[in-house]
């Protein structure tokens, strides 16, 4: 057996948790061989693929598109589409998130300098500010806490 190394020596050397690496082999993107005494062993191929999710998780990758990346390496191909394809998807939910983001920051500039209809409070509401807004911050709205 080539040196091998403990869940402790791989974690290091990736820069991820044990915890991490315990999901990693979960979801079948770690293959680590069982010591005679049942530890996880993991060879230096397997730092490579841990420290390759890591950075794949840094880029906002999940586990099953890091799977699918894994999977296309190992069939022997480069997998540089499915990461583009992967990328181009992350790009447009952060486009998203951003264009949802925008939106909320106009409602609260609006809510912020907008006075109060009912200045005095004789409307029973809670806060005229709040009250008297549109309420829609994006998908829901919602009570603001209060419950």
């Amino acid at each position: 057996m080539a040196a091998m190394l403990t869940t402790g020596q791989i974690a290091e050397a990736a820069g991820v948790s044990r915890k991490a690496l315990r999901v990693y082999e979960e979801r079948g993107l770690l293959s680590p061989e069982r010591g005679p005494q049942g530890y996880r062993c993991y060879s230096r191929t397997e730092v490579e693929v841990a420290v390759f999710i890591r950075r794949a998780r840094a880029l906002g990758l999940g586990l099953d598109g890091i799977a699918g990346i894994l999977a296309v390496g190992r069939s022997g191909q480069a997998p540089c589409a499915e990461v583009r394809g992967l990328l181009d998807e992350r790009l447009a939910e952060i486009d998203a998130a951003i264009a949802d983001l925008r939106a909320l920051r106009t409602t609260l500039e609006h809510a912020r300098t907008t006075p109060p209809a009912d200045p005095v409070g004789d409307s029973g509401a809670i806060c005229p500010i709040i009250d008297g807004s549109s309420g829609r911050c994006g998908a829901g709205g919602g009570t603001g806490g209060l419950r």
